[in-house]
């Protein structure tokens, strides 16, 4: 019998497809492919070859299924979905989704098989679901592919059909070949293609049990009775499974003529393919390895215990460029040439006008007209069937933007990748945990979107405040749903959140399972583990994260922890590094509902000011910038407990002469910002910047004082000429020496600072300020005030202060 070829495309191992649909036939013995056994009826098998997510396979596999209305449907894909392909019919399905496989207990080693709306294997899905037939899922089993170590990919069939064609975009060349064009056989020629490529190549490894898989499962499913099956599979795995099912028919091979592809006749012309003699002849590999081979090859395979679920996916999951083997490299623009055959041009353009114009970018209808003109006249000049792509984005850019690229990558990211973010309906299984997350998500009124969007939560209100302890406790289980951002208002009632769903955060969500079935419960077990081996600094953040996530079950016990590791760890660092964190886990009681940790902070406090003064002595250099860090922070916490012990502590050690000039010049700063330097801040600093002192000690000594500013040496004309006396002062060799501490000082100023600090030295107000003494330089530099002018503003900042301002500024 001839073949009837039906349906085709490409695919192979990086994801190009070819195929043909052939109606079976029996060997001497009326059985088909020499495969059946007598007294079981021969079923007619189809087998489609596409491409995966090929919006031209899947109309072709939609339309042909729904010519020939077999009884059983086999997909490529994993057999331990068999169950779940019920679940294409459900309402709440809607794709792209994903097929997801894992082993319990190593959640890591998971693989999905991702459908969109134009994919040629969902199409088959949904039909069976509407027909109301069985579908089947028939490539090697997930719990053998998990075990199994994946081939790499060699070869790109639709890269080497378009090289012969002479086409250097693999992409360009199949929207030509099959989307943009509607003639009969074009499909044909494809499925020959794909023959002629794959002729010589002999399937190993994991691809060789594939197909022999393949092959069993139709072969059992011909024993079975059913009178039609179709198979849709990857058209590289054509050539392997229709040999089984019909004779190989008789047809002309391909005649190469450079430079182009036709597809007159039925042939394959183009360079690069293998050329014939011209004259009919078979065509096609030989029989595929018998069913006792197939067996022999896939006995003993190692195995996992695997589980399947339903999951969301993304169109920007399914592009090429985010590593996946078989995506497409315009994942949008694909589904726009499926959902819209009629005028896609003009609607795709329409579109992108509109996402413009939500941009406030002036773009009319006119705009519109004319770009649908230039990417069919480009379309015209390059001898293209129809305007794809490239002319579309072309236009987009020429017409619709300007030339501006910003524009352009606003529409490329929105609409030739898109995000959208599919459904599955509730009746998918799911890990407890997974499903509680869902019903939160619900309540809390969060819907998952692929978009990454700016959220501003407001911890005042419960429902916003639900919002914060979801996140918090989402991102201590590791699955990483919102990013937190600096809030655009002060205050600890204010968060800002990036959020944005992602396909691989239902793996996380799988492997986080293990700690328990609720969010809550998980992020609560969760913490415990992580605190039972945590240093000071490591548990004090953890509090702080139990605080801002409310697991009220969870905080005792990291307190508790805190308490006997503060007890037995006598490491001064230790305390001061986890003493920040505490204290600002404090501010949220009041907002959050949770009680304060007073007597923690303030037991911390008592045994850092006890045992600062030694942990100062013998440090170099790198110590003694990891303890001023750690000072900083000390500081800043104890302003927020509102304790005078601290600064007493410090002005004790201020006192010694042997502290690193680093550390003596940030603690004199903290001392004298908080008035509490017993002597002239000046003569300090001219103590050391004496000539006695190294240069480099000196040089470190003013980084650790200026660190906090440089406004200070502004708004002291007696400091700034010490500095500068200081610098012309240093030898040549000197200052080359302390240079790079210097560098490092004032380059953490902002440049407003530097400027003005350069402005003062310039006009020698330094030099002034040093001949004067203080009170002539402050006279010097208020010479040229204007009383009368300055008065309003002294009145107001008095009124500010509560002093009376007795009738004059």
């Amino acid at each position: 019998m001839p073949a009837e070829i039906a349906a085709g495309a490409l695919s192979g191992p990086g994801g190009g497809r070819g195929g043909s649909r052939r109606r079976g036939d029996r060997d001497d013995r009326g059985h088909p492919g020499g495969e059946g056994r007598p007294g079981v009826p021969v079923p007619e098998v189809s087998v489609l070859g596409v491409r995966h997510h090929g919006p031209g396979s899947a109309r072709a596999v939609r339309d042909e299924l729904n010519r020939i209305r077999p009884d059983l449907v086999l997909v490529e894909g994993p057999p331990e979905a068999d169950g779940l392909v019920a679940l294409a019919a459900d309402p709440g399905m809607r794709p792209p989704v994903a097929l997801l496989a894992y082993v319990p207990g190593e959640p890591s080693r998971a693989a999905f098989w991702p459908f969109a709306e134009f994919s040629p294997e969902w199409q088959a899905i949904a039909y069976a679901a509407r027909a109301g037939v069985e579908a089947r899922f028939c490539d090697l089993p997930a719990a053998h592919g998990l075990a199994l170590d994946a081939d790499p990919v060699r070869r790109d069939p639709i890269g080497e059909l378009a090289r012969a064609a002479g086409y250097d975009d693999p992409e360009r060349w199949w929207e030509d070949l099959v989307e943009h064009r509607g003639e009969a056989g074009t499909l044909d020629v494809v499925a020959e293609a794909m023959r002629a490529v794959r002729e010589g190549h002999v399937a190993e490894g994991v691809e060789a049990r594939r197909e022999a898989y393949m092959r069993r499962t139709l072969r059992k499913a011909a024993r079975e009775g059913f009178a039609r099956i179709a198979v849709v599979c990857g058209a590289w795995h054509l050539p392997a499974l229709t040999p089984l099912a019909l004779t190989p028919p008789v047809l002309t091979p391909p005649v190469l003529t450079p430079p182009t592809l036709s597809l007159a006749g039925g042939r394959v012309r183009g360079s690069g393919l293998p050329a014939g003699p011209g004259q009919d002849a078979p065509d096609g590999p030989g029989r595929p390895p018998s069913a006792a081979e197939d067996e022999r090859l896939l006995r003993g395979l190692p195995k996992v215990r695997v589980e399947m679920t339903w999951v969301p996916w993304t169109h920007g999951r399914l592009a090429a460029g985010a590593g996946y083997g078989a995506g497409v490299a315009a994942p949008g623009w694909y589904e726009h040439l499926f959902t819209a055959p009629d005028r896609p041009v003009e609607r795709w353009l329409a579109r992108a006008a509109a996402i413009l114009r939500e941009e406030d970018l002036p773009v009319s209808s006119a705009h519109v007209i004319e770009a649908v003109r230039l990417a069919e006249g480009l379309a015209a000049l390059r001898g293209r069937p129809l305007a794809g792509l490239s002319e579309v984005t072309e236009a987009v850019r020429a017409v619709l933007c300007g030339g501006d690229e910003l524009p352009v990558e606003l529409v490329q990211r929105r609409m030739v990748v898109g995000e959208r973010l599919g459904r599955v309906p509730d009746a998918t299984p799911m890990v407890p945990l997974r499903r509680d997350l869902r019903d939160e998500q619900r309540r809390l009124r969060m819907k998952p979107e692929a978009m990454a969007g700016e959220h501003d939560l407001d911890l005042r209100r419960p429902l916003d405040l639900g919002r914060s302890r979801l996140l918090h406790r989402l991102a201590l289980l590791e699955v990483p749903w919102g990013t937190p951002r600096r809030a655009r208002s002060k205050g600890t009632f204010k968060e800002s959140w990036s959020l944005e769903w992602r396909p691989e955060l239902d793996v996380a969500l799988i492997e986080a399972a293990v700690w328990g079935i609720t969010v809550e419960a998980a992020a609560t077990a969760r913490v415990r583990d992580l605190a039972g081996g945590a240093g000071l600094p490591e548990l004090a953040a953890l509090v702080e994260r139990c605080l801002l996530a409310h697991l009220p079950d969870a905080l005792p016990y990291v307190l508790g922890r805190i308490e006997d590791r503060a007890a037995l760890d006598g490491e001064v660092r230790h305390l001061m590094g986890a003493l920040p964190a505490l204290v600002r886990a404090r501010r949220y009681g009041d907002v959050r509902g949770t009680e304060g940790l007073a007597g923690v902070t303030e037991s911390m406090l008592a045994r850092i000011c006890a045992g600062l003064s030694p942990a100062l002595t013998g440090l170099d250099e790198d110590a003694a910038r990891e303890m001023a860090a750690l000072m900083d922070g000390v500081h800043t916490a104890a302003g927020l407990m509102g304790s005078g012990r601290w600064l007493t502590t410090l002005a004790g050690i201020a006192r010694r002469d042997d502290l690193p000039g680093l550390l003596d010049g940030r603690i004199v700063r903290i001392l004298f910002d908080a008035e509490a330097l017993e002597d002239d801040v000046a003569a300090r600093m001219a103590r050391s910047m004496s000539p006695g002192n190294p240069p480099a000690r000196s040089a470190a000594w003013m980084e650790g004082f200026l660190s906090g500013g440089g406004l200070l040496l502004v708004h002291d004309p007696r400091l700034l000429a010490t500095v500068d006396t200081w610098l012309t002062g240093l030898s040549p060799e000197a200052f080359v020496d302390v240079l790079p501490l210097l560098r490092r000082t004032f380059g953490a100023f902002p440049a407003p600072e530097r400027r003005m600090v350069g402005r003062r030295v310039r006009s020698g107000s330094t030099l002034r300020s040093s001949a004067l003494g203080s009170s002539e330089a402050g006279g010097a530099e208020g010479a040229d005030c204007d009383d009368g002018l300055a008065a309003g503003a002294v009145r107001t900042v008095r009124e500010i202060l509560g002093r009376e301002t007795g009738g004059r500024p």
